[in-house]
């Protein structure tokens, strides 16, 4: 069996886990309500504040679904208990972020600034103006919303300039006037 999937998921004080019908499960804690529909041949039970997740057999495609389920469930408790964050860096020469109401706006070189307005389940915050941090409790949609903030101006190899996340490093390269 799956290592990730039949280990049990301790339901913590303060949140609220029901499994209805088609595998539409409903996680509700302190920081927000999540909601998934999950694959209705893997089985979900909830009994006395602990969930086990269960595959009915060993096939190739419910030996992948098992562990994922259970990831998936994982995450939906640890955000509306915790919540996720990611943290992003910006490096270079005029390059800075602030926050203008429910705007963050960035000057990343161009000759425009970029906004990029912030959505009912992320939050973001500037701590200084080279930092970036978004939060929210589904952990799907706080990562893409910091990849697409990523994306907007990807760190460059030669000089480092750019935006990247706080856990990456990045490979320079030596440039034309190296070979000397």
């Amino acid at each position: 069996m799956s290592r990730i999937g039949r280990t049990p998921i301790t339901v913590p004080a303060g949140v609220e886990v029901t499994v209805s019908e088609n595998n539409h499960i409903t996680v509700k804690g302190p920081k927000g309500t999540l909601e998934r529909d999950l694959v209705p041949q893997i089985k979900v039970n909830v009994e006395s504040g602990v969930i086990h997740v269960t595959r009915p057999d060993d096939t190739k495609l419910n030996r992948s679904l098992h562990g994922l389920t259970r990831t998936l469930v994982d995450n939906m408790v640890v955000g509306v208990t915790n919540g996720f964050e990611k943290k992003l860096e910006i490096n270079g020469v005029g390059y800075r972020a602030s926050k203008e109401g429910k705007n963050l706006v960035m000057n990343l070189g161009y000759s425009h600034q970029i906004i990029v307005p912030e959505t009912e389940d992320i939050q973001i915050d500037v701590p200084d103006a080279n930092h970036i941090v978004i939060k929210g409790i589904d952990k799907q949609k706080v990562g893409q919303f910091a990849a697409e903030v990523r994306g907007k101006r990807p760190p460059e190899p030669y000089k480092g300039k750019g935006i990247k996340y706080d856990y990456e490093t990045i490979r320079r390269k030596e440039g034309k006037t190296g070979a000397k």
